[in-house]
């Protein structure tokens, strides 16, 4: 039986991980950190949000984006949260609600009675709001870690700390490193962004919250144990150091405006990752001199992560059709 080596254990690479060992073929995965998903995938936001994202990327993002819910929900059962997305603004920021609703299908308008019904917290807080109800989300860290043992459930042997495997030959390797990949790969750049988590038993949100602002829109994303991510920056930059105090500043004043409550939050958390895109901020299966590359994944790790791991492994498929494969029941 063929075996393939994939290099990275983020969202992309336990994304084909899962489709290779699916169909069939033995995997290992080599990560340069001492566990899965250490890298950018540490500070995702998680959320499957495809009507959203396409308000300021391209069509193929909706298109590609659309079944990840349902890849998520089959690879770590019970991990994904099918309550939507709600999109706010300001009075003054209306006009950015309008236009966001005319770059974008799959909402309907909600008013002070539908935020409330939606999110009691947020109570006579909005007068206007977008309801994308098909959308979804996930905590990145649980999905990954579940994601990890069932790899390993199904045979998946995984080598931590840079350790390489035992020297021999493989099918193929898929190349799924992120960041380290921008110099191997032409026309990939770094886009840092940064994050910081909350923690407040004052606040209670059921799904994503994205609050327009006509200069730092942000996104809240609701996890476990009272705590709150919080993000959106993306700046051209390869620097991974610690979070600008100009983000951080505006992170919390943002999350001040919607709800009160978070100016007694504890900072408990922040972070910076970079995520690797090409010119269009489309993600990409490229052919390498090892195999193939899962690379460009930009904003969009978790959302397309999945479409671009079946991409890869049916191109190996192919090229292995004649092996006798047992795939996953």
């Amino acid at each position: 039986m063929s075996t393939f080596l994939v290099k990275g254990a983020g969202v992309a690479g336990l994304a084909a991980a899962y489709e290779l060992a699916k169909r069939g073929f033995s995997v290992e995965v080599i990560e340069k950190a001492g566990a899965a998903g250490l890298g950018a995938s540490h500070f995702a936001g998680g959320m499957l949000a495809p009507y959203c994202e396409r308000e300021a990327a391209e069509e193929v993002v909706l298109t590609l984006g659309l079944g990840a819910a349902g890849w998520w929900e089959e690879a770590v059962p019970g991990e994904v949260r099918r309550r939507g997305t709600l999109v706010v603004a300001q009075p003054r920021d209306l006009p950015d609600l309008a236009r966001f609703a005319a770059r974008t299908t799959g909402h309907v308008w909600i008013d002070r009675k539908g935020v409330t019904d939606l999110e009691p917290a947020l109570a006579g807080r909005f007068e206007k709001a977008l309801f994308f109800e098909q959308e979804a989300h996930l905590d990145p860290r649980r999905a990954l870690a579940g994601l990890a043992d069932r790899l390993r459930e199904h045979g998946v042997v995984f080598h931590f700390g840079g350790r390489q495997p035992q020297e021999r030959r493989f099918a193929g390797v898929l190349d799924c490193t992120g960041p380290a990949a921008i110099p191997r790969l032409s026309g990939l750049r770094g886009v840092r962004g940064e994050m910081l988590y909350l923690e407040t038993a004052d606040v209670t949100l059921s799904r994503p919250i994205r609050m327009l602002h006509p200069r730092h829109p942000i996104y809240i994303v609701p996890r476990d144990d009272h705590r709150f991510m919080v993000g959106a920056t993306m700046i051209e930059a390869e620097d991974d150091g610690p979070i600008a105090s100009r983000s951080l500043m505006e992170f919390l004043n943002a999350a001040y405006t919607l709800h009160p409550a978070f100016g007694e939050a504890r900072v408990v958390e922040t972070g910076t990752g970079i995520r690797p895109a090409f010119a269009n901020n489309i993600p990409q299966v490229i052919e390498t001199e090892e195999g193939l590359a899962i690379a460009g994944m930009h904003r969009h790790g978790f959302l397309l992560a999945p479409a671009m791991a079946v991409r890869a492994a049916d191109i190996l498929l192919a090229r292995h059709s004649s092996e006798r494969l047992t795939p996953w029941n």
